[in-house]
């Protein structure tokens, strides 16, 4: 059994591309180190963007953890500038309501939520707990292939998940959804 600890990057920068953190995503960031520290994580992932990437040194910075990046841990589809935020948020929802529609550029829900799944699944041999910081949409299409729309808080497929927030699977089993505490 491999407990897992999904951690949403923290607050990112308002920024096309690949942004970084806010001064408020770093202070974050440590805050959920000094939680899982206390969780005795012992293994620490990260998705290779740079915001998860700086999520993921924060919480090395408290537990001692080396990071090692996965791609399966980044988002479906990030926004490049190549379009209007309102033109991207836009394919976001269409994305989000047609589970199989690849955008230019990314994935489609379901895939992104298969290939979380993916990593999840290969980690029966990594040293339990561990930590993979990741991103909001990728975390929820995970869900949705795991437990359904229906089994979704109320809100979270609109609102998304929390910067920092945590989703715990133990086994490819949900044990807590997008928790702050």
């Amino acid at each position: 059994m491999t407990m897992a600890y999904l951690v949403q990057h923290g607050e990112k920068k308002r920024l096309p591309g690949d942004p970084g953190l806010t001064q408020a995503g770093r202070e974050q960031a440590i805050r959920a180190g000094q939680w899982l520290r206390d969780q005795g994580v012992r293994t620490l992932y990260s998705s290779p963007l740079r915001r998860a990437l700086a999520t993921a040194d924060g919480i090395a910075s408290v537990t001692g953890l080396a990071i090692q990046t996965d791609a399966r841990l980044r988002e479906r589809l990030n926004w490049d500038g190549r379009q209007t935020y309102d033109s991207f948020l836009a394919l976001w929802a269409r994305t989000t309501e047609d589970r199989d529609l690849v955008p230019a550029g990314g994935d489609s829900s379901r895939q992104a939520g298969a290939r979380l799944m993916e990593f999840l699944a290969g980690l029966p041999g990594a040293e339990s707990p561990v930590a993979a910081v990741t991103h909001g949409g990728v975390t929820i299409d995970l869900l949705r292939t795991l437990l359904g729309d229906d089994a979704l808080p109320p809100g979270l497929l609109s609102a998304g998940v929390p910067p920092c927030a945590i989703t715990a699977v133990d086994d490819l089993n949900v044990v807590a959804i997008a928790s702050r505490t």
